[in-house]
């Protein structure tokens, strides 16, 4: 995929954007998505994938401390920051990409697209199952051909897909809890039945060595693929054209006025803070009993409002003089690519790589939010170290070198 001779004497030579006009607030959330997103994601590193599914399958209690700690994944981060990370990859296709009219930026979009399955599959395959990048790849597909829209439609298509989305889970989880008993019964012999028993096989999988692990790994790569390929796409093209649409308005970069951000604050507080009461009612509740009558999966249902906060709170804060309290975050940001592969570079070693302590299963919520805070300050602390002599992450380099096909420069000038 490159440019013929004439196409090359017309088109500029693309190259990838200096540190200095990249824009500030678009790394900040990138930085807090992709640290954000590791406190779910320790879920499905540390446990079987219906563990993840269903907290009351887990190898131990879900009482006292183990209960806040996983309340607290499900209330501030599950769902909330892989909807950010998806905004943000929809504003990178039209950073990488333009408008529908420039050939050679088109061109380069593709390019950036197969190396990115192509990385996505290796990371699938031969590391976690719960590789999102596949899915990316294959969304931006669609919404590349979507980057002339204007801002305005590509808001109004992508919230409004969101939440309709968001309303047919809402309506399915209430009626599972209270709907009519034939309706229920019936939605509760259609979906797949996972036990204690099957847990305990899968964690014996992984402990056993490479084969096990690998085994138990493309069984889960597989499931999530066929449901990223039939339902996931749709929610993610949404938030991708969202994303793209927030950007090219200006939202992103703070060019809203101040109350639309202080309006989106309000609103997802209001949200997040009922999520958490009813959260909370249920995980203080007797083991299989509902005590908010689906409710509090009804609200779930809404992340997007309770991302669009967090959002909000980051442009203000970065747009408004108040830079200092997200600076740290930055550069976590603009090493997002390298540092979502090294978390499973990390936890795949503490979990079950044959070269690890090979954990799986034998840590409980507390201690997995022991594991994330470490990496979290890992991360915060060499992505800046690392930056201070190179211009990109390592395997923003990688990407880029084959995007562009030749080697960009990485070292920072003098």
């Amino acid at each position: 995929m490159t440019m013929d001779d004439n196409e090359a004497d017309a088109a500029p030579m693309l190259s990838p954007v200096v540190a200095t006009s990249r824009i500030a607030s678009l790394d900040v959330m990138r930085g807090l998505a992709v640290l954000g997103i590791l406190a779910v994601n320790v879920v499905s590193f540390a446990l079987p994938f219906m563990v993840y599914e269903d907290a009351s399958l887990s190898p131990f209690a879900v009482t006292g401390a183990n209960a806040v700690a996983r309340w607290t994944m499900d209330v501030f981060f599950h769902q909330k920051f892989i909807t950010l990370f998806s905004m943000l990859f929809g504003a990178s296709i039209f950073l990488v990409g333009g408008e529908r009219g420039d050939p050679a930026r088109g061109r380069l979009l593709r390019r950036r697209l197969f190396w990115l399955a192509i990385i996505a599959l290796i990371h699938g395959l031969a590391f976690w199952y719960g590789d999102v990048l596949l899915l990316y790849a294959w969304s931006g597909l669609f919404v590349m051909l979507m980057r002339s829209m204007r801002a305005g439609t590509l808001i109004g298509v992508g919230l409004g897909v969101t939440l309709a989305l968001g309303a047919m889970q809402a309506l399915a989880t209430w009626l599972m809890v209270a709907g009519p008993p034939a309706f229920t019964e019936a939605m509760s012999q259609g979906g797949p039945h996972y036990t204690a028993a099957m847990v305990a096989e899968a964690i014996a999988a992984y402990r056993s060595g490479w084969a096990g692990a690998m085994g138990q790994n493309l069984q889960s790569w597989m499931f999530l693929q066929g449901a990223s390929l039939t339902m996931f796409v749709f929610s993610t093209v949404a938030l991708m054209m969202l994303g793209m649409g927030l950007f090219k308005s200006g939202f992103f970069s703070g060019r809203a006025p101040t109350w639309v951000y202080a309006t989106l604050i309000a609103v997802g507080g209001a949200v997040l803070a009922l999520l958490g009461v009813l959260e909370w009612t249920e995980a203080m509740a007797a083991p299989n009993t509902d005590p908010t009558r689906g409710l509090a999966g009804v609200v779930a249902s809404f992340p997007i409002f309770v991302t669009l906060a967090y959002v909000s709170l980051i442009v203000l804060a970065t747009t408004r003089g108040l830079a200092w309290i997200t600076a740290a975050l930055r550069p976590v940001g603009q090493m997002a690519f390298t540092n979502y592969l090294t978390q499973t570079l990390i936890m795949t070693t503490i979990f079950y790589m044959p070269w690890g302590p090979r954990l799986f299963g034998q840590v409980d919520y507390v201690q997995m939010w022991g594991l994330v805070l470490g990496v979290w300050a890992l991360q915060l602390v060499w992505s800046p170290l690392w930056l201070s002599r190179f211009s990109m992450g390592p395997l923003e380099w990688v990407w880029r070198c084959l995007t562009y096909g030749r080697r960009v420069p990485i070292q920072k000038p003098g």
